[in-house]
């Protein structure tokens, strides 16, 4: 309205704490400004307000992140990941519903707002960011995993002598397909976590790749004239993946077969800020599909055929990124089995990012 002003964050955007306040000041009181907020926000907005009454908790309106009440004799405490609480005394409580706002206070947890009936909760947290003791919609994150591993497994056809997870997410799917499998689990290379961020988080790609490198300590006798199959959480813009396979074949690998737990990541995500991608582009399948097709503007008709796993342009669009990175072979996992690993309703599951469905 003009007469609000933000603070600038270090990179020059607009702070979204302060947008999200200004946006709840512009009514009356707190339950209708929260409803305000949540009806004007495209994306996902999930918050806590500390105030003198209580802690005020509301999840965003389709439940694409969760907001989750753990509870002791005499307190209450609210977490986005539920294993936060499970070591200090607390018992899960309640999971927020999706647009559900609470209050909580030491004595009580009071619902103000009752949750929709919608539900569009991301499947990328069970994939790749959930904690593995955590659980979202009684769905546990390693549980999940396991069944996913599984059903690669049951679809594939390699042989290799080892089956391994890049550490940490890629490891809970690998666990999954050896087991039903029966191809041995190992680890070829462990990860060493102190003193190195999250190697997703830097927005420069060398720093990015720098971080995935340095993070990850080969064990040469387990790699050495070894046929590996390494499952990875997804492959985003591939270069990290590409130099771990370049790294194990350095090592003395004989082959490097990919299984990606989740299908070919086909559009940015558009609703969560911790997995927003700056273009499409910043993914190798579209960057892949742009250069089979000629154009960067690709329609969405033909983007939904390179998403059809039994489709000619999926087929075409896999071997390309296989011979782009290196791969002995890759197989991405399936929607639908994906789907059927979460194990609920798949309507109340966001897939936006493999098939463009809102």
């Amino acid at each position: 309205n003009g007469n609000t002003h933000f603070l600038e964050m270090s990179g020059g955007d607009i702070n979204p704490t302060e947008l999200v306040a200004s946006v709840i000041n512009q009514k009356e009181n707190l339950i209708d400004g929260i409803r305000y907020a949540q009806e004007l926000i495209d994306g996902s907005m999930t918050l806590m307000l500390m105030t003198p009454k209580g802690i005020y908790a509301a999840r965003d309106r389709l439940g694409r992140t969760p907001v989750i009440i753990g509870k002791k004799e005499d307190a209450y405490c609210i977490t986005f990941e539920s294993y936060a609480y499970l070591n200090l005394g607390y018992e899960d409580y309640k999971e927020l519903g999706p647009g559900e706002i609470v209050v909580v206070t030491p004595e009580e947890v009071r619902t103000l707002s009752a949750p929709g009936k919608d539900m569009k909760i991301c499947t990328f947290l069970w994939v790749y960011y959930g904690y593995p003791s955590s659980s979202y919609e009684g769905v546990n994150v390693e549980q999940m995993r396991y069944n996913c591993g599984e059903k690669m497994a049951k679809r594939d056809h390699a042989s290799p002598d080892i089956v391994a997870g890049i550490p940490d997410s890629g490891t809970a799917h690998a666990v999954g397909y050896a087991n039903e499998s029966g191809i041995p689990f190992s680890r070829p290379f462990v990860k060493y976590t102190p003193t190195w961020p999250r190697s997703f988080m830097p927005t420069i790609q060398n720093k990015r790749n720098l971080i995935a490198k340095m993070k990850l300590i080969p064990i040469h006798q387990l790699i050495k004239d070894k046929s590996l199959l390494l499952i990875d959480d997804s492959i985003v813009r591939g270069t990290q993946l590409r130099e771990t396979t370049e790294f194990l074949y350095q090592s003395g690998a004989k082959e490097v077969h990919i299984r990606p737990a989740c299908p070919p990541l086909i559009y940015g995500c558009k609703y969560l800020n911790f997995s927003r991608s700056t273009s499409d582009m910043d993914l190798i399948t579209r960057r892949m599909i742009s250069r089979l097709e000629g154009t960067e503007d690709v329609p969405d008709e033909v983007l939904s055929e390179y998403a059809d796993p039994n489709s000619e342009k999926y087929a075409v669009m896999v071997e390309e990124i296989r011979k782009e990175l290196n791969f002995t072979s890759l197989q991405y996992n399936r929607l639908d089995d994906l789907l059927d690993s979460v194990g609920i309703d798949p309507c109340r599951l966001c897939t936006y990012c493999w098939n463009g469905k809102e």
